[in-house]
């Protein structure tokens, strides 16, 4: 083979497989999760863990896997508009979430900006429902971004990563009302 052709063989791969990654990528633009779990303890005590930000570090799967994060509550906690700030990873982890809706024993609504590690707007809307065997709390995460980004997060296999994060902040959250 000559080095023309094997240059040919080598774009064509290269094309091939950004062409397919970008296919991939295009059903990632829009993310949900969705998951649930149920608690064994009163409307009130899993109401008020999720609602109070105080309670987050009780639950928080990023804080489980960095416990020298820094975070701080600003506004009135448990009411709309309060803020949970965090900064982690030696300053490599950056953001807030945002309590944006309240129903209250029903529903709280949260939004999130992440600035680091990299830029994201995800939400996080948590239902409460009872139940016969306890209080059903249901997680719908969103996120919505880019092409490019998405081609990224199909790389790396992102959407995956999100699932078991979602899904070890809900065991946390029935491990912290439980005890």
């Amino acid at each position: 083979m000559n080095k023309k052709m094997i240059i040919s063989i080598i774009a064509a791969a290269i094309i091939a497989f950004l062409a397919f990654g970008f296919y991939k990528a295009s059903g990632l633009t829009n993310i949900q999760i969705v998951s649930s779990v149920t608690i064994k303890g009163t409307k009130e005590e899993v109401f008020d863990m999720v609602k109070y930000l105080k309670n987050f570090p009780k639950w928080s799967p990023f804080l489980a896997e960095d416990p020298t994060q820094k975070y701080e509550v600003k506004g009135t906690d448990g009411a709309v508009g309060a803020q949970y700030h965090w900064d982690g990873n030696g300053g490599k982890d950056l953001g807030y979430q945002e309590i944006v809706k309240v129903d209250t024993f029903k529903f709280i609504g949260m939004k999130c900006d992440i600035q680091k590690p990299f830029v994201a707007k995800p939400t996080f809307d948590y239902y409460f429902a009872e139940t016969p065997n306890g209080i059903e709390v249901k997680q719908d995460f969103k996120v919505q971004s880019g092409l490019v980004d998405a081609f990224f997060m199909w790389l790396f296999n992102a959407k995956a990563g999100m699932e078991k994060t979602n899904a070890q902040g809900l065991s946390l959250l029935k491990k912290a009302v439980e005890q």
